[in-house]
């Protein structure tokens, strides 16, 4: 807000011109403070230099909108914090990208253009941040700063400022992830990189600048997608650095550490699937998945893509939880080129929260996370839907041996009685109402188990967890080894969930005037006249609400009121027609309806005294998530 860098500039320019033309004197540091002091800049920096942060603490409460569509788009209130002297701070700025030649052919934005746009995310030690969105370009145009907090939890708050030596036992690295969204408004993930931080301990000055090279994800992981330019600084500057020797050995140090955890596991995980064949031979077809790829197209063990993850105040409930991972986007990982396989890429849970959108396994992972941070008994399925389709599914065991499916796409959950093979024909067996036909192994973030039983037919299968004969388990110990958090191994710590940044009114009223100048629109094309009724658009709120209510809960509430508003128009003819999204774009939510010919019926309806309504309500979920409820309705009089 201030350009302090430029008002810093102008003075060093004048001071020098001041002081250095009569004789060619040196200029010391201090100097130069002395004469932004003189100028009272310093002092003012220091008053303006807050650090902010978004109100999520805070309850929001927003201005009263307009219901119109000059909508005064307001920033969402930042509130200050000033920066803790008693802290030590990594400032990380992104100086500019080079070598994106994907982007080569770019045509210069003109002004006003929408154009696909950059953002890189980060995250470190519980804080994440976001770029400004920048114009996608071979040299795209970044310049962010960013103040992470580097401070050792396990010290106490009150403890005094970390040196350096304390500052290199912190291995956590800073985690980027570089976002491009197309003109409209698609995400996909152009790159997720792991920044060693730790280099500036060692740097003269606590300052150093790295070139960090981004390599594509997926099939394309060993492709350079462009490089971004970065400079470390530590803030306060570091009394005493380390030598470029002392880090180096660390930094070995853990890569060993490392390298023969991971292959103790391996070894263990190899003697574990010997055993498990030699039980049945059958067993080499089953769906049991030990390891993992990422999307850096790093081999992981599955148990450590989940880790207890509480979401503080916002979201309350088990079935809240499914409902918000439900409605963040399906996309199976692309693939290049036809033949049908299907690319496997488990995404870290950054990468995955940032594009909005993952694949089953990236759904399945969060929920069991989530639903173990809720003190559940939770584990991944790995199995295969209908037709032999591998999927992943959620399990969630009861106390009371209560056995609960949780599809993490729909948010619906399924109790499971398993029928009894051996009981005689005329027993009457429960049905299964789950999609699912096979399981091969179970997991979560301590255990690890593959399904032993003679069939691995879900309708059939007992979760008896700790019979050996029906579930082979894993060793904790090896699990604990690999997949513990703080454990040098490769997998990055969970990021803290963050607040909707979407103004639901708002957004609601958006969708709903543009979809009411498609309809008319629509209309117009059929050679007829569209006459919209706005107290009917009104009437068809709590019906919207309630499905929600009930996607959430599964508790049905509410909808006799609608009904009843609905049945005092005498004489006349009403149809509604419901729909969900989770995407906010009018146009292509339009083109969806069209396709159903209960909803061409409603828009394209004739007759006489025709009123039409639609109306849109957004609910607002956890990192940009949105369920878009949009119901067009009809009331017109009956003639027969």
């Amino acid at each position: 807000q201030m350009d302090v860098h430029g008002r810093i500039r102008e003075v060093l320019a004048e001071t020098i011109r001041e002081e250095l033309a009569p004789e060619h004197q040196q200029l010391s540091t201090e100097d130069l403070i002395k004469a932004l002091r003189q100028r009272g800049i310093i002092d003012d920096v220091m008053k303006e230099l807050k650090f902010v942060t978004d109100v999520n603490e805070k309850e929001r409460t927003s201005a009263p909108k307009p219901s119109t569509h000059f909508v005064d788009r307001e920033p969402p209130a930042l509130k200050k914090t000033n920066i803790d002297p008693t802290r030590r701070y990594l400032y990380l700025q992104v100086l500019g990208g080079r070598a994106f030649l994907e982007h080569l052919q770019e045509p210069e934005p003109l002004p006003g253009q929408i154009c696909s746009t950059f953002t890189l995310c980060l995250h470190f030690r519980n804080q994440r941040f976001r770029s400004k969105p920048v114009p996608c370009a071979c040299e795209p145009d970044f310049h962010d700063g960013f103040l992470l907090e580097v401070h050792k939890d396990s010290l106490g708050d009150g403890s005094k400022m970390v040196d350096a030596t304390t500052m290199l036992s912190i291995c956590d690295p800073v985690h980027m992830v570089l976002i491009k969204t197309d003109t409209f408004g698609e995400t996909t993930l152009v790159a997720s990189y792991f920044l060693e931080w730790r280099s500036v301990l060692a740097a003269e000055n606590g300052i150093t600048n790295v070139a960090v090279e981004l390599l594509g994800v997926g099939t394309e992981s060993k492709v350079s997608v462009g490089v971004l330019n970065i400079r470390l600084e530590m803030y306060p500057q570091l009394n005493k650095t380390l030598s470029p020797e002392i880090t180096n050995t660390q930094f070995a140090l853990e890569r060993q550490k490392t390298a023969e955890k991971e292959r103790l596991f391996l070894v263990y995980a190899k003697q574990w699937w010997r055993e498990y064949l030699q039980i049945r031979p059958t067993h080499n077809v089953r769906l049991v998945k030990i390891f993992a790829q990422d999307e850096n197209g790093v081999n992981r063990p599955v148990c450590s893509y989940i880790r207890p993850l509480r979401a503080g105040r916002l979201l309350d409930t088990p079935r809240q939880a499914a409902r918000f991972v439900s409605v963040l986007g399906y996309e199976r990982a692309p693939v290049i080129g036809g033949g049908g396989g299907k690319q496997e890429q488990w995404c870290t849970l950054l990468a995955f929260l940032c594009r909005n959108k993952g694949d089953c396994e990236d759904h399945a992972n969060l929920l069991c996370s989530l639903l173990l941070g809720f003190g559940l008994e939770a584990f991944v399925c790995v199995g295969t839907k209908a037709k032999g389709v591998p999927h992943t599914w959620v399990m969630t065991c009861g106390t009371d041996g209560t056995i609960t499916f949780w599809e993490s796409l729909t948010g619906h959950r399924y109790i499971h009685r398993p029928i009894n093979p051996d009981d005689p024909p005329l027993v009457e067996q429960p049905k299964p109402l789950y999609p699912y036909r096979t399981i091969g192994c179970i997991f979560n973030h301590q255990k690890f188990l593959g399904n032993c039983q003679p069939s691995d037919a879900v309708e059939v299968c007992v979760f008896d967890l700790h019979d050996e004969s029906k579930w082979k388990s894993m060793s904790g110990e090896a699990i604990k080894s690999v997949c513990f958090p703080g454990t040098t191994s490769s997998v990055p710590p969970f990021p803290p969930l963050c607040a909707s940044a979407i103004d639901a009114a708002v957004t609601s009223n958006e969708i709903e005037l543009q979809l009411r100048i498609l309809v008319s629109e629509h209309r117009k094309d059929l050679g007829l006249s569209t006459v919209w009724d706005d107290h009917l658009s009104y009437l068809l709120s709590p019906a919207l609400a309630a499905y929600e209510l009930e996607r959430t809960t599964g508790i049905s509430a509410g909808n006799e009121e609608f009904q009843d508003a609905e049945r005092r128009e005498d004489g006349h003819t009403f149809k509604g027609f419901p729909i969900h999204f989770v995407y906010r774009n009018a146009r292509r939510a339009f083109a969806t309806c069209l396709r159903s010919p209960f909803c061409e019926d409603i828009i394209c309806c004739r007759g006489d005294q025709v009123r039409l309504a639609v109306r849109v309500r957004v609910f607002t979920y956890p990192e940009s998530a949105c369920a878009v409820w949009i119901m067009f309705a009809c009331k017109y009089r009956s003639v027969l």
